[in-house]
Protein backbone atom coordinates (compact mmCIF):
# COMPACT_ATOMS: atom_id res chain seq x y z
CA UNK A 1 0.00 0.00 0.00
CA UNK A 2 1.01 3.76 -1.13
CA UNK A 3 0.87 4.95 2.43
CA UNK A 4 2.45 2.58 3.69
CA UNK A 5 5.63 2.83 1.44
CA UNK A 6 5.88 6.71 2.08
CA UNK A 7 4.22 6.91 5.39
CA UNK A 8 2.07 10.05 4.92
CA UNK A 9 -0.22 10.85 7.60
CA UNK A 10 -3.25 13.38 8.07
CA UNK A 11 -5.62 13.92 6.17
CA UNK A 12 -4.10 14.53 3.17
CA UNK A 13 -1.92 11.93 3.06
CA UNK A 14 -5.00 9.36 3.83
CA UNK A 15 -6.68 10.61 1.16
CA UNK A 16 -3.99 10.77 -1.23
CA UNK A 17 -2.83 7.53 -0.79
CA UNK A 18 -5.88 5.82 -1.26
CA UNK A 19 -6.72 7.80 -4.15
CA UNK A 20 -2.87 6.67 -5.55
CA UNK A 21 -3.64 3.06 -4.44
CA UNK A 22 -7.26 3.29 -6.95
CA UNK A 23 -5.53 4.99 -9.71
CA UNK A 24 -2.67 2.43 -9.95
CA UNK A 25 -5.03 -0.44 -9.83
CA UNK A 26 -6.96 1.16 -12.82
CA UNK A 27 -3.79 1.76 -14.60
CA UNK A 28 -4.83 5.35 -14.40
CA UNK A 29 -1.93 7.11 -12.40
CA UNK A 30 -0.89 9.48 -15.02
CA UNK A 31 -4.57 10.17 -16.10
CA UNK A 32 -4.83 12.05 -12.31
CA UNK A 33 -1.90 13.88 -12.22
CA UNK A 34 -2.56 15.47 -14.83
CA UNK A 35 -6.46 15.97 -13.75
CA UNK A 36 -4.88 16.96 -10.32
CA UNK A 37 -2.42 19.58 -11.88
CA UNK A 38 -5.10 21.12 -14.10
CA UNK A 39 -6.88 21.52 -11.18
CA UNK A 40 -4.44 22.68 -9.02
CA UNK A 41 -3.27 25.15 -11.36
CA UNK A 42 -6.98 26.23 -11.59
CA UNK A 43 -6.96 27.24 -8.15
CA UNK A 44 -3.75 29.07 -8.27
CA UNK A 45 -5.45 31.15 -10.74
CA UNK A 46 -8.96 31.92 -9.25
CA UNK A 47 -9.21 33.51 -5.97
CA UNK A 48 -13.23 32.12 -6.15
CA UNK A 49 -12.26 28.76 -6.43
CA UNK A 50 -9.82 29.34 -3.73
CA UNK A 51 -12.46 30.33 -1.74
CA UNK A 52 -14.81 28.01 -2.68
CA UNK A 53 -12.35 25.15 -1.37
CA UNK A 54 -11.12 26.97 1.80
CA UNK A 55 -14.31 28.28 2.69
CA UNK A 56 -16.34 27.02 5.67
CA UNK A 57 -19.23 29.27 4.72
CA UNK A 58 -20.23 27.00 1.33
CA UNK A 59 -22.24 23.77 2.05
CA UNK A 60 -21.30 20.61 1.07
CA UNK A 61 -23.93 20.57 -1.71
CA UNK A 62 -23.02 23.59 -2.86
CA UNK A 63 -19.19 22.39 -2.53
CA UNK A 64 -19.78 18.99 -4.41
CA UNK A 65 -21.82 20.78 -7.69
CA UNK A 66 -19.47 23.32 -8.39
CA UNK A 67 -16.56 20.96 -8.26
CA UNK A 68 -18.14 18.24 -10.63
CA UNK A 69 -19.22 21.03 -12.93
CA UNK A 70 -15.97 22.58 -13.07
CA UNK A 71 -14.34 19.04 -13.82
CA UNK A 72 -16.50 17.86 -15.85
CA UNK A 73 -15.64 21.44 -18.12
CA UNK A 74 -12.03 20.17 -17.85
CA UNK A 75 -12.54 16.46 -19.12
CA UNK A 76 -11.16 15.03 -15.98
CA UNK A 77 -11.19 11.38 -15.45
CA UNK A 78 -13.90 9.39 -13.43
CA UNK A 79 -11.78 8.12 -10.82
CA UNK A 80 -10.71 11.65 -10.55
CA UNK A 81 -14.10 12.87 -10.36
CA UNK A 82 -15.66 10.65 -8.46
CA UNK A 83 -12.41 11.24 -5.49
CA UNK A 84 -12.89 15.01 -5.72
CA UNK A 85 -17.17 14.58 -5.17
CA UNK A 86 -16.03 12.02 -2.06
CA UNK A 87 -13.93 15.28 -0.55
CA UNK A 88 -16.55 17.34 -1.20
CA UNK A 89 -19.29 15.67 0.42
CA UNK A 90 -16.87 14.48 3.37
CA UNK A 91 -16.25 18.50 3.82
CA UNK A 92 -12.76 17.89 3.35
CA UNK A 93 -11.61 20.29 0.25
CA UNK A 94 -9.82 22.30 2.85
CA UNK A 95 -7.10 19.67 3.00
CA UNK A 96 -7.32 19.63 -0.97
CA UNK A 97 -3.46 21.32 -1.80
CA UNK A 98 -2.07 18.78 0.24
CA UNK A 99 -4.00 15.77 -1.13
CA UNK A 100 -2.88 17.07 -4.30
CA UNK A 101 0.99 17.59 -3.41
CA UNK A 102 0.58 14.67 -1.47
CA UNK A 103 0.05 12.31 -4.78
CA UNK A 104 2.18 14.47 -6.79
CA UNK A 105 4.92 12.94 -4.31
CA UNK A 106 3.89 9.54 -4.53
CA UNK A 107 3.62 9.54 -7.96
CA UNK A 108 7.77 10.95 -8.27
CA UNK A 109 7.98 7.89 -5.48
CA UNK A 110 6.57 5.35 -7.25
CA UNK A 111 8.61 6.35 -10.56
CA UNK A 112 11.82 7.00 -8.73
CA UNK A 113 12.13 10.34 -9.21
CA UNK A 114 12.55 13.46 -7.06
CA UNK A 115 10.12 16.21 -6.74
CA UNK A 116 11.40 19.58 -6.68
CA UNK A 117 9.53 22.89 -5.76
CA UNK A 118 11.10 26.09 -6.85
CA UNK A 119 10.37 29.70 -6.44
CA UNK A 120 11.59 32.41 -8.18
CA UNK A 121 10.82 36.16 -8.33
CA UNK A 122 9.80 36.12 -11.65
CA UNK A 123 8.29 33.21 -13.92
CA UNK A 124 11.22 30.90 -15.58
CA UNK A 125 11.78 30.17 -19.07
CA UNK A 126 11.51 26.71 -20.67
CA UNK A 127 15.31 26.94 -20.79
CA UNK A 128 15.80 28.26 -17.63
CA UNK A 129 13.70 24.44 -16.03
CA UNK A 130 14.98 22.56 -18.22
CA UNK A 131 19.05 23.80 -16.99
CA UNK A 132 17.38 23.69 -13.94
CA UNK A 133 16.07 20.13 -13.82
CA UNK A 134 19.20 19.13 -15.32
CA UNK A 135 21.60 20.47 -12.60
CA UNK A 136 19.27 19.15 -10.08
CA UNK A 137 19.50 15.49 -11.72
CA UNK A 138 23.23 15.76 -11.50
CA UNK A 139 23.06 16.32 -7.84
CA UNK A 140 20.77 14.00 -7.01
CA UNK A 141 21.50 11.14 -8.98
CA UNK A 142 17.73 10.80 -9.76
CA UNK A 143 15.02 11.95 -12.25
CA UNK A 144 14.09 15.34 -11.14
CA UNK A 145 10.49 16.53 -11.94
CA UNK A 146 10.20 20.50 -11.18
CA UNK A 147 7.00 22.34 -9.59
CA UNK A 148 7.32 25.91 -10.04
CA UNK A 149 5.50 28.94 -8.44
CA UNK A 150 6.27 33.10 -8.78
CA UNK A 151 6.93 34.98 -5.27
CA UNK A 152 7.29 38.62 -5.90
CA UNK A 153 8.64 39.32 -2.95
CA UNK A 154 11.74 37.47 -3.41
CA UNK A 155 13.15 40.09 -5.75
CA UNK A 156 15.57 38.18 -7.35
CA UNK A 157 17.50 34.29 -7.35
CA UNK A 158 15.68 31.12 -6.31
CA UNK A 159 14.66 29.12 -3.41
CA UNK A 160 14.48 25.31 -4.28
CA UNK A 161 13.04 22.86 -2.11
CA UNK A 162 14.21 18.94 -2.55
CA UNK A 163 13.15 16.62 -0.16
CA UNK A 164 14.17 17.81 3.46
CA UNK A 165 16.94 20.40 1.71
CA UNK A 166 15.98 23.88 0.67
CA UNK A 167 18.79 26.16 -0.67
CA UNK A 168 17.48 29.84 -0.60
CA UNK A 169 19.53 31.91 -3.17
CA UNK A 170 17.26 34.71 -2.87
CA UNK A 171 18.06 38.40 -2.67
CA UNK A 172 15.24 38.92 -0.60
CA UNK A 173 17.34 36.22 2.36
CA UNK A 174 20.43 37.94 1.26
CA UNK A 175 18.99 41.13 1.81
CA UNK A 176 18.19 40.22 5.61
CA UNK A 177 21.42 38.63 6.11
CA UNK A 178 23.40 41.79 5.01
CA UNK A 179 20.82 43.69 7.62
CA UNK A 180 21.40 41.11 10.19
CA UNK A 181 25.59 41.35 10.02
CA UNK A 182 25.51 45.05 9.82
CA UNK A 183 23.12 45.06 13.01
CA UNK A 184 25.61 42.94 14.72
CA UNK A 185 28.26 45.10 13.79
CA UNK A 186 27.01 47.75 14.57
Amino acid sequence: MAAEDANFTGVAGRYASALFDLAKDAGGIDAVAGDLAGLEQMMNESADLRDLVKSPLFGREDQTKAMAALLDRAGASDLTKKFIGLVATNRRLFALDGMIKTYKALVAQYRGEVSAEVTSAHPLTDVQVQKLTETLKAATGSDVTLSTKVDNGLLGGLVVKLGSRMVDTSLRTKLNRMKLAMKEAG
